[in-house]
């Protein structure tokens, strides 16, 4: 039989630049006082909720299903382990100033742990909100070095003003910094390595300034200016011999770590997607309700989705249906869709064309 759908409950975690959007936004259960900066949606301690799966952890599924769960393009580009890492972000103030690695230099640097490419889309900002996005002009090691050292090294990046809808890659290499005011879906290689450069004086739980990485993030760097800030999202035409379409569905990002598209039912017309095997696909909803279907005419299979909720679609073979599930007046639903690419994806090669 095939594998059926996971839902799982994001694991949060408190930080010291965190709020409590991610409760008035998007529903999760925040205890009181308790400053909460992200969810991490598909987390390997994060546990499933959904029979038959209930209250076992996707590490422990990732390790029983194996490539029926997380597929074999998947496979192929990350290794076997669960693949992409789905996020919230509640930025109540700035990040510190960062930059990832590649995979090359984790696995030598970072005992064979893979780099991290990300891709964030802005769900909600409050007025005058902005991201560091790399450097604003050309640069080199020498002048960072100067900059971290004399604590200047915000004057060489450039600060982005961003809005609900906009779109940002961060490929590994790239110095960028969240700032305040802004909660963002985030979509990443599954890797917790992060060099800071800058963090703004503040201090850890133990009072002491918390660690920064210069050498590491000097050794990692792109020092040339990123093309654009924004991605531009492209919509998607027909998907298969059918004729049938990804409705109102746009592909927000692509790069060989993942693919992210975003679906609007606002016209009540069904979503299907298909897996074939290749990688799984993680489904968040970031607004409305939705009931998700599956399974033979025979023996049909459905459970709902509210906003904020994420679910794996496995990557065996199978068909799932995203219907709109609410009142007249309730918020149209919107999914944010991630999955591993093939290299030959069609809509992947129209997304690198637009972007030029």
């Amino acid at each position: 039989m095939s594998l059926d759908p996971i839902v799982l409950r994001g694991v949060l975690h408190e930080t010291i630049w965190g709020g409590d959007h991610l409760a008035t936004l998007l529903g999760k259960a925040i205890p009181p006082a308790t400053k909460v900066g992200e969810a991490w949606e598909t987390a390997l301690d994060a546990v499933a909720i959904n029979p038959p799966y209930d209250g076992r952890t996707l590490g422990d599924l990732t390790t029983e299903l194996g490539v029926r769960l997380y597929g074999t393009r998947a496979q192929a580009v990350m290794g076997d382990r669960f693949p992409l890492l789905v996020k919230f972000l509640d930025a109540h103030a700035w990040l510190s100033v960062q930059v990832h690695p590649d995979d090359a230099y984790a696995a030598t640097h970072e005992g064979g742990k893979l780099g991290k490419t990300e891709a964030w889309r802005i769900l909600h900002t409050q007025s005058h909100a902005q991201i560091i996005h790399g450097f604003a002009g050309p640069t080199d090691r020498a002048a960072v070095a100067r900059a971290c050292q004399d604590g200047t090294v915000e004057q060489l990046t450039a600060h982005v003003p961003v809005h609900p809808g906009d779109v940002i890659l961060n490929p590994a290499g790239t110095i960028h910094a969240t700032g305040a005011g802004i909660v963002l879906y985030e979509v990443q290689e599954y890797s917790d390595v992060t060099y800071r450069l800058h963090d703004f004086g503040r201090t850890g739980p133990d009072g002491q300034p918390r660690q920064l990485h210069i050498d590491q993030a000097l050794d990692v760097l792109d020092y040339a200016p990123p093309p654009r800030h924004t991605q531009r999202a492209i919509p998607i035409g027909p998907r298969d011999q059918t004729g049938m379409e990804d409705r109102h569905a746009h592909m927000l990002v692509a790069c060989t770590h993942f693919a992210l598209l975003e679906a609007d039912l606002s016209d009540g017309f069904p979503l299907r997607r298909i897996t074939d095997g290749a990688s799984c696909q993680i489904v968040t909803v970031i607004a409305g309700d939705v009931e998700l279907s599956w399974g033979s005419l025979n023996a049909p299979k459905g459970m709902p989705l509210g906003v904020g909720e994420t679910v794996v679609l496995p990557a065996e073979p199978d068909t799932f249906h995203f219907t709109p599930d609410g009142e007249a007046g309730d918020a149209a639903p919107r999914l944010l869709i991630a999955w591993v690419p093939m290299p030959d994806d069609p809509a992947v090669g129209a997304w690198q064309a637009a972007q030029t």
